[in-house]
């Protein structure tokens, strides 16, 4: 199942995405996904990213692949819709992108026994694109967070993909266009660490709820992995895809 979120005059309503590929509202009228702007899919409680999680990645930023998970964390006011534009923050010099699966939690999971049962915790898959403020993040004191959470910097969905519907999240296809260039193609298949092994993780050192979502790393084909580097510039278009997930498709917009 498909979940999302529109934007009606009375504000946010839940629907889902049928077999005909058209938004079921609650009230059984069906319309087009084409009539409708799509909010983000959901409001997590937090959002837990993952740095460095697939070796091309890392080795295009000249680093190790890390022995443990990378986690840093992005503020829940940074999320914004699958079409939203995104705002090149003050002072910004190097906006990059990053596609990354998202892990949708639907239980409680804290110092979780095992790997094994971690999958059991996720209530479904969503997109997301972790936008970073390079110069912030690598060149104003050495704190990722500084880099990550600018407003509007993770677009988020079109919809939650029901975990029902992935008999294996390590099999997904993911990708990232720049203005129709293809810079992001690649699987989740690369992680170093899979989704099953972050919940495990993860949970060991916080409690994860339910709405809360795990981001799970980008593979390579990132601005500063580009020769030379590229960073985004108002007017450029993303294209954010994934299998299952849809596409999102954001304007970068200059801030005011």
């Amino acid at each position: 199942m498909r979940l999302l979120r529109i934007h009606t005059p009375d504000g946010l309503r839940d629907a889902v995405l049928n077999d005909e590929g058209k938004v079921q509202l609650p009230d059984g009228d069906a319309v087009d996904l084409s009539e409708v702007r799509l909010a983000a899919p959901l409001d997590p409680g937090k959002i837990v990213c993952v740095g460095l999680n697939y070796a091309d990645h890392a080795a295009e930023g000249g680093q190790e692949a890390p022995a443990e998970p990378i986690l840093f964390l992005k503020a829940s006011d940074t999320v914004v819709g699958p079409y939203d534009d995104i705002i090149i923050p003050r002072g910004g010099e190097k906006t990059d992108w990053e596609v990354e699966l998202g892990v949708v939690i639907g239980r409680t999971a804290a110092y979780l026994s095992s790997t094994e049962e971690a999958l059991d915790y996720v209530a479904g898959y969503v997109l997301v694109n972790d936008v970073s403020e390079r110069h912030f993040q690598l060149e104003r004191g050495g704190q990722w967070d500084k880099g990550k959470n600018a407003a509007t910097f993770c677009p988020l969905g079109p919809w939650i993909l029901t975990a029902d519907e992935v008999p294996d999240p390590q099999k997904l296809k993911l990708g990232l266009d720049v203005n129709g260039e293809a810079l992001q193609d690649s699987s989740t298949a690369e992680m170093i660490f899979g989704v099953a092994h972050l919940l495990h993780y993860i949970s060991q050192f916080m409690t994860l709820y339910p709405g809360d979502v795990i981001s799970t790393g980008t593979p390579a084909g990132v601005g500063a992995g580009q020769k030379p580097p590229r960073y985004l510039r108002a007017g450029d278009v993303l294209r954010v895809w994934a299998d299952g997930l849809g596409e999102q498709r954001n304007k970068l917009v200059a801030s005011s």
